[in-house]
């Protein structure tokens, strides 16, 4: 309950000043300016919760029952708009956090922090996500008192007006959140010309899918699908930071061909079955292509496995369906089946199942690469033809 999230947010907080802040500080392993970017707000949440629970205590009758809760949380629930700037933060905070691991000092650091008591197993990223994981069970938890709330009960309408206001206030911190890994995307773009700057990148206000994917040269492509492109790139450092340098043009999704490829199927010229002789690095399979005059891409992508390639299948199928009602043009898409969502939902991605309200808090995963769909997979070949095809290796 909310003595648990009180006390692991003290736990953080803790962590945050005695084991984490002041020794980096000291051993100039990280700079102010980084912990901070790293931390976020999250001292400012814990008096949020102790006000709640000061409140609920305030209701409880001497038996330790409570017969309504329903005003309580109407009255209190719009602080959690609190959240917003530190949702928002998660994104840069978790690439920096990646980043600095990179740096042996840190690694070394964070991984003796693990073995100390005080951590509890948990790593420094399991602490940051506390607050969101807690965030997106408010709407479980409500569901489950109203499920056992009769109709006539004088708390009914208040818990149906509190779940109401936790609804709308998740949702627009999941947007909002949405937006901010967008935009933090978007400027890590690096353009190897003009030619490369679209206009369907720039209007893009979410990442519905993005991750790590490698051709059978074994050179790695980071691809992000917005709302209505297909961008491939290649991770580099600039200037220390990661970014992601465009490869070939954008690919808008109305326009491009998707396709499932059975596993084991062989109808690429061949090209796959010479490039692998294990029939294990040929499975999970689907392929984008795309034509503009001259012009064409096709990549055959490789998911690291069936889940992830249904992930992608689905996020492509959506974004594509989406665009032909938004254009009012009735077409049939390029595989069959049904539309499922599957967008990370940002980071607010709630269980459906009410055991699921019972999972550790600190066994969530906020993955903001990811992936939070950050797939680790395997192979990507690519047969593009160009007209006057070009490297595109920069020298940034």
């Amino acid at each position: 309950g909310e003595e648990d999230l009180i006390e692991d947010l003290k736990l953080a907080k803790k962590g945050y000043c005695s084991a984490y802040h002041d020794p980096m500080l000291k051993l100039s392993i990280m700079s102010e300016e980084e912990l901070n970017q790293i931390f976020g707000t999250l001292d400012s949440l814990i008096p949020l919760h102790e006000d709640l629970l000061k409140r609920l205590k305030e209701i409880r009758k001497s038996d330790g029952s409570t017969e309504s809760v329903g005003h309580i949380l109407v009255s209190w629930l719009p602080f959690l708009n609190a959240y917003d700037s530190y949702c928002s933060n998660q994104v840069a905070a978790k690439a920096l956090l990646d980043h600095k691991k990179q740096d042996h000092r840190v690694q070394d650091f964070l991984q003796r922090c693990l073995e100390s008591p005080f951590s509890r197993k948990l790593d420094l990223w399991n602490f940051l996500d506390i607050p969101r994981s807690r965030l997106v069970k408010y709407p479980l938890l409500l569901r489950e008192i109203l499920k056992h709330t009769p109709n006539d009960h004088p708390d009914h309408q208040h818990l149906e007006e509190a779940m109401n206001i936790v609804q709308g206030i998740v949702a627009e911190i999941n947007k909002k959140t949405g937006e901010s890994e967008c935009q933090y995307y978007k400027e890590r773009l690096i353009y190897l010309d003009d030619t490369q700057r679209d206009s369907l990148i720039d209007e893009s206000r979410v990442v519905c899918c993005h991750g790590e994917l490698k051709n059978n040269r074994g050179a790695k492509f980071h691809v992000f699908l917005f709302q209505e492109v297909l961008v491939i790139t290649r991770a580099i450092f600039h200037n220390e930071q990661l970014c992601y340098q465009m490869y070939r043009q954008p690919i808008p999704v109305k326009d491009l061909t998707l396709e499932d490829l059975q596993d084991g199927e062989v109808r690429l010229g061949g090209s796959i079955r010479g490039a692998f002789s294990n029939n294990e690095r040929i499975k999970n399979f689907f392929r984008i292509s795309f034509k503009n005059g001259s012009q064409s891409q096709s990549y055959s992508l490789q998911a690291n496995d069936t889940f992830n390639k249904q992930l992608w299948l689905n996020s492509i199928r959506q974004a594509k369906e989406l665009i032909l009602r938004a254009s009012g043009e009735n077409g049939v898409l390029d595989l069959e089946g049904p539309v499922i969502t599957s967008s990370r939902n940002r980071i607010f991605q709630q269980e459906s199942k009410s055991e699921q309200m019972d999972q550790s808090d600190s066994g969530s995963n906020c993955s903001m690469d990811t992936s939070e769909i950050s797939l680790e997979c395997d192979h990507m070949e690519e047969t593009d033809s160009w007209e006057n095809d070009r490297e595109l290796e920069s020298n940034v």
